[in-house]
């Protein structure tokens, strides 16, 4: 059964199994510090509104946006798009996810590198992970003149494990910054500060998560192409 290679069992399935984990230790952190609002009771849009603003940046909105925990930043419509859950609360956890959305607004008018990069391959990345197995398993299975698509399959998903791993730096800058801005400007400090940093920590985890999937699936692919 090629799904269940050996490549699969030892290197797949951990790597989920670790993505479980860090997806789970996500949602405890974050429920545990949304349970406790800030001493200055400002909601997450409120900080990110007062951070940009004191950055030079009071030309980026700030915008509700639909879902749980989407909050994002987006270069293109130059908005800070916090979530249901961040733009109304006052709990630690709202004030330092949406400092970290402010992380990545400052990224972008600083012209942070890894950022450029990783937004500039977004589309391939995207299509990478869509079409890379089906192309790699039609040249896996059938063999013969369609045996190329193997490689052509591998190719397309390094551009997903580079988004992956681009992804990394830019996350733990962006709430490194945060942290930082968070401080500076009084909204959070001693245990409260640490709070927010917890939840930051745990998000930054699941980003790991990703990389050590993406990894695993393209060693898997490896080997898989090296038993052809």
């Amino acid at each position: 059964m090629w799904f269940l290679d050996s490549g699969f069992i030892v290197l797949v399935i951990p790597a989920m199994i670790f993505a479980l984990y860090a997806q789970n230790k996500v949602r405890r952190i974050y429920g545990h510090y949304s349970r406790i609002s800030s001493r200055n009771r400002l909601k997450g849009s409120e900080v990110a509104r007062l951070l940009l603003d004191k950055d030079g940046l009071d030309h980026i909105q700030v915008l509700q946006t639909q879902g749980y925990l989407t909050d994002h930043y987006d270069p293109r419509a130059g908005v800070v798009r916090l979530s249901p859950q961040v733009y109304n609360d006052n709990s630690l956890a709202a004030l330092g996810i949406a400092a970290h959305e402010v992380g990545h607004a400052i990224q972008h008018r600083n012209g942070y590198v890894p950022l450029g990069i990783r937004n500039s391959i977004i589309p391939l990345a995207n299509f990478g992970s869509r079409a890379a197995f089906p192309l790699f398993f039609m040249g896996f299975l059938f063999g013969g003149e369609l045996g190329f698509l193997m490689d052509v399959g591998i190719a397309v998903f390094l551009f997903a494990v580079l988004f992956q791993t681009i992804t990394m730096p830019v996350e733990f800058n962006a709430s490194k910054r945060a942290v930082a801005i968070l401080e500076d400007g009084g909204y959070l400090s001693g245990e409260e500060l640490a709070g927010a940093k917890q939840v930051l920590n745990a998000a930054a985890l699941t980003y790991v998560a990703a990389l050590a999937v993406a990894l695993a699936q393209l060693f898997r692919l490896l080997m898989l192409r090296g038993r052809d």
